[in-house]
């Protein structure tokens, strides 16, 4: 089944569109790099502009706000990813080589930092990305060292991937991952998807000949984004394919950063707001 899936997202000819119409923008950022929108609709937008990490309502109302320039664990430098769970707010704090994790009302927890440690294999640096599976494990990308790595819920290691010996599955400018809910790992890595199953084990790799920017999984919606163009399938689907998605007259003025469906509504990240449109047909 997983074969069959990886064929209809590589064949252009069973691509059909999704309309979305334009409701309205919420938030105001400097230079946002990535989102997150939990299950009662709080998001969470981290901002490499102002090194902070925000919580809005669905509504666009700041609720919070955290972060600031700086090396010890409330502050950032280069929060390039937010991922959260029910439980916990995560984010790739990049040149902090660190993921840090946060309660929803964005108070500091603990960090994940392993770049001085004796074990040359849990070392990560640089990290692009990170997000738990619903086993609690933690995945992230080690951009130093071109790899993914994975950890317990206690912040133990357990395996990297993806690194020089993985043969047609090796990573090679990875940037952003995403998991879905049968816990198969999706990497965008340039024009490629590369895809692995939880034990690190490549499963397989969808090519689009595009330079892809952005994944997200929300309730098995996967969405894959360009800076000018949004793609999507249902994970869960009989006949998954892969849907453009049309903005209708909406002319986009500013690149795409990210994006996610949930509730018959998609949000668009741009760097200094969210675009808010609802499904037409």
């Amino acid at each position: 089944m997983k074969k069959i899936f990886l064929l209809y997202l590589i064949l252009p000819s069973i691509v059909i569109a999704q309309n979305f119409e334009f409701q309205e923008s919420i938030g105001k950022f400097n230079k946002a790099s990535s989102f997150y929108i939990t299950a009662n609709g709080l998001i969470y937008i981290s901002d490499i502009g102002t090194d902070e990490v925000y919580l809005l309502d669905t509504l666009g109302n700041q609720l919070k706000t955290c972060g600031g320039y700086g090396w010890d664990d409330n502050s950032f430098d280069q929060p390039v990813d937010v991922f959260a769970d029910p439980l916990s707010i995560y984010v790739a704090d990049k040149n902090n080589h660190a993921i840090k994790r946060f309660d929803k009302n964005l108070n500091y927890l603990s960090k994940l930092h392993k770049r001085d440690s004796d074990l040359s294999e849990e070392r990560f640096g640089y990290p692009l990305s990170c997000a738990t599976s619903n086993q609690g494990d933690l995945y992230l990308i080690d951009s130093e060292n071109k790899r993914t790595m994975k950890f317990d819920i206690f912040g133990n290691y357990k395996i990297n991937f993806g690194g020089f010996d993985a043969g047609i599955y090796q990573l090679s400018n990875p940037l952003q991952l995403a998991i879905s809910a049968k816990n198969n790992i999706f990497i965008i890595d340039g024009q490629d998807v590369i895809i692995f199953d939880d034990f690190g084990n490549g499963i397989n790799k969808i090519s689009l000949d595009k330079n892809l920017k952005s994944i997200r999984i929300l309730f098995d919606q996967l969405v894959i984004c360009t800076s000018e163009e949004i793609y999507n399938t249902y994970l869960k689907s009989t006949e998954m394919k892969l849907n453009k998605i049309n903005l209708e007259d909406f002319i986009l003025n500013k690149p795409i950063v990210s994006a996610i469906l949930l509730n018959k509504k998609l949000y668009v990240l741009t760097q200094n707001e969210i675009l808010v449109f609802n499904f037409a047909s």
